[in-house]
């Protein structure tokens, strides 16, 4: 007998489709993502949620679970999503059967975390819905799709990510300085939109580098900022050293600005990487008014390095710390206090290694007569001070001078570009047109040469010039603190102490060397 086959045609739609008991309305819920926070995102935001809602509620064969929404969120990663990773958390818990979307892009534009989701969902029996592309991921074609448009969409995110990118660095060569003014301490927007000096904040900057040149380290300075209740940039009660550090360090305090600090190596992840030469750069000079003066600003960068090359740790808990050096070991004097629980309590200033090993004879002294020195070294000083300031005039003159290392340093930089543009080509020819590979290697290895050592050469260059420019800002500094003085002193003066002094070495207590930033040394009986 025949087999009598009859086709019963589907009534049922996709987007009808019933899990489970077929009589129990579809747990719907929809999807809605916006990447900016601009007005007319926000309105096509809104648009979203309302239009779901209301088209979710008006099936009776659906049940409403609720919009699960990102504002102002990439697509590109799910890690910061927290609408997303709440909807896919709350499907796989079984309190969603459908997910509905505008379309795959809002949904998700990175390739591997669109296809791991949606495959995730439909392990558990969860479908989604693009309403745009009209996908439906249980069709056995909906994977197909979602795997190419889902790679349109990544490959979308790379050229506007690259068009962004281009429009960033054209506006960073055109001078344009763009920063973030919230976090930037001493700065408001201008009304021309550019830096503006903030008074208030202005006078904190200010403070920060006055206490670092009179000899507090990073973290003694943010301890005396908390400890006087000011904010920090971020509007925190506490400082941090980092914090102190890149004040002391931002070129923007003395009205320059450095454009390309940092950029985007992926754009998938959007991770800020430093800018280490692998991107160009742009300094612009001038772009606003300072707060700090470009003697002080590079007096504290002096510091800062004079600091870092110092054998041991620099301690700045005190303006006297590492400041007062052993005679004997060459160790730097630290704070101790005696009779701190009666009242003979004092503070006193010895060698740190004093009983560490072999015991130094060097004496102790109390921070009055460390003062009291001080003010007998600098008195010293001013009665020779119109000598010293010709001294200093002659010194800036010829040891201080960059104008023939600067002429170096252009003759070698354009020597690198020749020879780099020599070595490019060389490399092009051996890869288009044969030619002999040992005498190939050998012109390469003499370009390399050439390059290594001009490059040796221009590097010292460089250093070179950066000292000298150190020198001259410090003997700069010295020379005008010490013009301003009228008088000698009476008392001490922490901002002397701090402009002027390299440091003090004792040998005895009649017998104390006191070390200028100029380079004079007085001896102090």
């Amino acid at each position: 007998m025949a087999k009598e086959i009859l086709t019963i045609p589907a009534t049922i739609s996709p987007l009808m489709a019933q899990s489970g008991n077929p009589t129990a309305k579809r747990k719907v819920a929809a999807y809605a993502r916006v990447s900016t926070d601009r007005d007319e995102q926000l309105t096509s935001y809104e648009a979203q949620v309302s239009y779901y809602t209301n088209y979710i509620k008006s099936r009776e064969d659906w049940e409403f679970v609720g919009v699960y929404t990102d504002e102002g969120i990439t697509g590109t990663s799910t890690k910061h999503r927290e609408g997303f990773k709440n909807m896919v958390k709350d499907a796989l818990d079984g309190k969603i059967d459908l997910v509905i979307s505008k379309s795959l892009s809002r949904f998700c534009r990175n390739t591997v975390d669109s296809l791991t989701t949606i495959r995730k969902l439909k392990a558990a029996g969860v479908e989604c819905y693009f309403e745009k592309e009209s996908i439906w991921t249980m069709d056995s074609k909906g994977e197909l799709l979602i795997t190419i448009l889902s790679s349109l969409a990544q490959e979308e995110s790379r050229s506007i990510s690259e068009n962004v990118k281009w429009g960033k660095r054209k506006s960073f060569a055109d001078g344009k300085v763009c920063v973030p003014f919230t976090q930037l301490l001493g700065y408001e927007r201008g009304e021309d939109g550019n830096l503006a000096i903030n008074e208030e904040e202005a006078e904190t900057v200010r403070l920060i580098y006055k206490l670092f040149l009179s000899g507090l380290s990073y973290h003694a300075i943010a301890k005396n900022l908390t400890e006087r209740g000011i904010k920090t940039p971020m509007g925190k009660d506490k400082w941090h050293q980092q914090c102190v550090f890149s004040i002391l360090t931002s070129e923007k305090m003395k009205g320059d600005a450095l454009l390309q600090k940092s950029y985007i190596a992926d754009f998938l992840t959007k991770k800020q990487v430093k800018n280490h030469g692998v991107i160009p750069q742009y300094y612009v000079k001038g772009n606003h008014e300072a707060i700090i003066d470009t003697e002080t600003f590079e007096l504290v960068q002096t510091e800062i390095a004079r600091r870092k090359s110092q054998r041991g740790r620099y301690s700045g808990v005190s303006i006297f710390s590492s400041r007062i050096k052993c005679g004997e070991c060459g160790s730097w004097y630290g704070s101790k206090v005696w009779h701190s629980n009666d009242a003979y309590r004092k503070v006193i200033w010895q060698c740190n290694h004093k009983f560490k090993g072999t015991k130094c004879s060097t004496p102790h002294f109390t921070e009055e007569e460390i003062k009291a020195i001080f003010v007998k070294a600098f008195n010293q000083l001013f009665e020779n001070r119109k000598e010293i300031l010709d001294n200093i005039s002659l010194v800036k003159k010829t040891i201080c001078a960059t104008d023939n290392l600067e002429h170096e340093q252009q003759r070698l930089a354009n020597e690198l570009q020749v020879v780099t543009e020599m070595a490019h080509n060389a490399i092009h020819q051996n890869a288009t047109v044969a030619q002999d590979q040992a005498e190939y290697q050998v012109k390469y290895d003499e370009l390399m040469k050439r390059y290594e050592d001009t490059k040796t050469a221009y590097e010292k260059t460089v250093e070179e010039i950066a000292t000298r420019k150190n020198k001259d800002n410090t003997l700069s500094s010295f020379s005008k603190t010490l013009r301003k003085q009228e008088n000698i002193l009476d008392d001490f003066d922490e901002g002397l102490w701090g402009t002027l002094v390299e440091n003090m070495t004792v040998h005895r207590k009649d017998d104390i060397e006191v070390l200028f930033k100029n380079g004079t040394v007085i001896r102090v009986n």
